[in-house]
Protein backbone atom coordinates (compact mmCIF):
# COMPACT_ATOMS: atom_id res chain seq x y z
CA UNK A 1 0.00 0.00 0.00
CA UNK A 2 1.12 3.44 -0.86
CA UNK A 3 2.33 5.87 2.01
CA UNK A 4 0.80 8.79 -0.09
CA UNK A 5 -2.61 10.64 0.42
CA UNK A 6 -5.20 9.63 -2.19
CA UNK A 7 -4.60 12.62 -4.58
CA UNK A 8 -1.48 11.11 -4.84
CA UNK A 9 0.15 14.24 -3.51
CA UNK A 10 2.86 14.74 -0.95
CA UNK A 11 1.08 16.67 1.80
CA UNK A 12 3.79 19.71 1.38
CA UNK A 13 2.40 20.14 -2.41
CA UNK A 14 -1.17 20.46 -1.20
CA UNK A 15 -1.86 23.82 -0.44
CA UNK A 16 -4.76 24.88 1.62
CA UNK A 17 -7.74 25.39 -0.33
CA UNK A 18 -11.17 27.44 0.07
CA UNK A 19 -14.65 27.66 -1.41
CA UNK A 20 -17.76 29.18 -1.21
CA UNK A 21 -20.49 27.29 0.35
CA UNK A 22 -22.48 28.14 -3.12
CA UNK A 23 -19.48 26.65 -5.00
CA UNK A 24 -19.42 24.14 -2.57
CA UNK A 25 -23.24 23.08 -2.82
CA UNK A 26 -22.82 23.05 -6.63
CA UNK A 27 -20.21 20.89 -6.67
CA UNK A 28 -21.56 18.20 -4.20
CA UNK A 29 -24.91 18.08 -6.30
CA UNK A 30 -22.75 17.45 -9.50
CA UNK A 31 -21.11 14.72 -8.32
CA UNK A 32 -24.45 13.32 -6.32
CA UNK A 33 -25.58 12.50 -10.20
CA UNK A 34 -25.23 9.04 -11.69
CA UNK A 35 -23.47 10.34 -14.88
CA UNK A 36 -21.02 12.59 -13.21
CA UNK A 37 -20.42 10.26 -10.04
CA UNK A 38 -18.59 7.58 -12.58
CA UNK A 39 -16.58 10.40 -14.03
CA UNK A 40 -12.57 9.32 -13.90
CA UNK A 41 -12.47 13.32 -12.59
CA UNK A 42 -15.02 12.95 -9.79
CA UNK A 43 -13.08 10.80 -6.97
CA UNK A 44 -9.87 13.47 -7.19
CA UNK A 45 -12.59 16.51 -7.05
CA UNK A 46 -14.24 14.74 -4.13
CA UNK A 47 -10.61 14.95 -2.21
CA UNK A 48 -10.40 18.27 -2.74
CA UNK A 49 -14.11 19.25 -2.17
CA UNK A 50 -13.34 17.07 1.42
CA UNK A 51 -10.27 18.94 2.44
CA UNK A 52 -11.31 22.61 1.46
CA UNK A 53 -12.36 25.21 4.10
CA UNK A 54 -15.59 26.88 3.70
CA UNK A 55 -16.52 30.87 2.72
CA UNK A 56 -19.24 32.23 3.05
CA UNK A 57 -20.80 33.41 0.21
CA UNK A 58 -20.15 37.27 0.85
CA UNK A 59 -17.22 37.04 2.04
CA UNK A 60 -14.73 40.32 0.88
CA UNK A 61 -11.16 38.08 1.26
CA UNK A 62 -8.90 37.77 -1.52
CA UNK A 63 -10.81 36.45 -4.74
CA UNK A 64 -10.01 31.86 -4.87
CA UNK A 65 -10.83 29.80 -7.62
CA UNK A 66 -14.15 28.85 -7.96
CA UNK A 67 -16.95 28.64 -10.92
CA UNK A 68 -16.73 30.79 -13.72
CA UNK A 69 -13.84 32.17 -12.16
CA UNK A 70 -11.12 33.88 -14.73
CA UNK A 71 -8.07 32.43 -13.96
CA UNK A 72 -4.20 33.68 -15.10
CA UNK A 73 -1.82 31.12 -14.17
CA UNK A 74 2.21 29.78 -14.95
CA UNK A 75 3.33 26.38 -15.13
CA UNK A 76 6.50 27.02 -13.19
CA UNK A 77 8.24 23.56 -14.75
CA UNK A 78 7.74 25.11 -18.59
CA UNK A 79 7.00 28.37 -18.14
CA UNK A 80 3.82 28.31 -19.97
CA UNK A 81 0.65 31.36 -19.13
CA UNK A 82 -2.31 29.98 -19.20
CA UNK A 83 -5.69 31.91 -19.07
CA UNK A 84 -8.87 30.05 -18.09
CA UNK A 85 -12.34 30.07 -16.93
CA UNK A 86 -13.14 27.52 -14.35
CA UNK A 87 -17.05 25.82 -14.82
CA UNK A 88 -18.91 22.94 -14.96
CA UNK A 89 -18.75 20.04 -17.43
CA UNK A 90 -21.10 21.06 -19.81
CA UNK A 91 -19.86 24.62 -19.97
CA UNK A 92 -16.27 23.53 -21.36
CA UNK A 93 -15.14 24.78 -24.22
CA UNK A 94 -10.89 24.08 -24.53
CA UNK A 95 -11.28 26.30 -27.73
CA UNK A 96 -12.82 28.95 -26.05
CA UNK A 97 -10.82 28.89 -22.72
CA UNK A 98 -13.63 26.99 -20.75
CA UNK A 99 -12.07 23.96 -18.36
CA UNK A 100 -14.39 21.91 -16.38
CA UNK A 101 -14.04 21.20 -12.99
CA UNK A 102 -13.37 17.69 -13.48
CA UNK A 103 -10.47 17.81 -15.83
CA UNK A 104 -7.42 17.41 -14.18
CA UNK A 105 -6.06 20.93 -14.34
CA UNK A 106 -9.74 22.72 -13.21
CA UNK A 107 -10.09 20.08 -9.70
CA UNK A 108 -5.81 20.96 -8.96
CA UNK A 109 -6.33 25.43 -9.42
CA UNK A 110 -9.65 25.08 -7.53
CA UNK A 111 -10.00 26.84 -4.33
CA UNK A 112 -6.43 28.49 -5.13
CA UNK A 113 -5.45 32.13 -4.53
CA UNK A 114 -3.27 34.36 -6.37
CA UNK A 115 0.20 33.41 -5.34
CA UNK A 116 -0.48 29.82 -4.45
CA UNK A 117 0.57 27.01 -6.38
CA UNK A 118 0.05 23.30 -6.70
CA UNK A 119 2.31 20.40 -8.18
CA UNK A 120 -0.38 18.22 -9.74
CA UNK A 121 0.31 14.92 -11.54
CA UNK A 122 -1.44 14.44 -14.63
CA UNK A 123 -2.69 11.44 -16.30
CA UNK A 124 0.33 11.13 -18.49
CA UNK A 125 2.57 11.08 -15.96
CA UNK A 126 3.96 14.58 -16.71
CA UNK A 127 3.52 16.96 -13.71
CA UNK A 128 2.37 20.35 -13.84
CA UNK A 129 3.55 22.58 -11.69
CA UNK A 130 0.89 26.11 -11.68
CA UNK A 131 1.00 28.88 -9.86
CA UNK A 132 -1.86 31.25 -9.57
CA UNK A 133 -1.24 34.78 -11.33
CA UNK A 134 -4.70 36.22 -10.98
CA UNK A 135 -8.07 36.11 -10.48
CA UNK A 136 -11.42 37.81 -11.60
CA UNK A 137 -13.71 36.45 -9.84
CA UNK A 138 -18.09 34.97 -11.21
CA UNK A 139 -20.27 38.25 -11.48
Amino acid sequence: MSSQPPSGLPPSTSPAIRLHSRDLARLDALLDTPIYRQHPGAPALQRELDRADLLPDDATAAPVVGLHARVRCIDDASGAHHALTLVLPHEADVDAGRVSVLAPVGTALLGLTTGQRIDWPTAGGRVLRLRVLDISPSD
